[in-house]
Parts: structure tokens; sequence; C-alpha cells
């Protein structure tokens, strides 16, 4: 009989929310916005995964609304740029991956109600 070790696991790897700059990396994240949606990209759902290890490199696994989305090349720019740019970071990296698919339910609940889905 064979295991699969992927079963059970899930598709969005936990974020690192007991680090200390976990809430500067996520108000860094609320700065960037999809140029189409008046939402920011933390708030839309976009931002899947923020990893924060012991010597302050943050490793972030995002998204976009589609894989086509105009801003697809510059968008992982903006989000290291600003998360880069707070004090106590050392590096940035910032995945981009359509797995799993973004979805409306993803957004929060303040985005839902900015944008009239409330």
């Amino acid at each position: 009989m064979t295991t699969d070790t992927t079963e059970g696991e899930p598709l969005i790897r936990p974020s690192s929310t007991e680090h200390p700059l976990y809430e500067n990396v996520v108000e860094a994240c609320r700065s960037v916005f999809d140029p189409e949606i008046p939402v920011n990209i933390y708030d839309l759902g976009l931002i899947y995964t923020i990893d924060i290890n012991a010597e302050n490199e943050v490793g972030i696994v995002m998204t976009l609304t589609a894989p086509g989305c105009p801003v697809a090349g510059e968008m992982p720019g903006w989000v290291a740029d600003a998360v880069g740019a707070l004090d106590g970071v050392k590096q940035v990296d910032v995945e981009m991956t359509f797995e799993p698919q973004w979805g409306m339910d993803m957004m929060s609940d303040e985005a839902r109600l900015e944008l009239g889905f409330m």
C-alpha cells in the first residue's frame, strides 16, 4: 500500500503569526493595491502565506485575482518593496502561485463591504 504524503496538508501554508514582525508585514502588504480594484491586496485575500524565519527573512506566497492580470509582472516587486522597507526585515522573497486559485470567498469582510458585496 502506498501512502500519499501530501494528503491532509493544507493548500496554503500557515503564516508566522507569532513572529514579532508579522503585524508590520501585514500592514506593509495592506499598503499595496491592485490598480483595478480599490482594495488592498491583503484584504482581497491575495496574500496566502507570510513566513518569517529567525533571521527576519520574509517569504511571501501570493496570487492574483486572475493569471492574466495586467500587473502580474509588477505586483511581486511592489510587495517586496513595501515589506523590504520595514525596520528589521533582512530579506524578502515573493513567490507567485495560482494554487489554490483565488476566489471572492478569500476576501475579508472589509473588502466585501468596500466592493459592495455585503
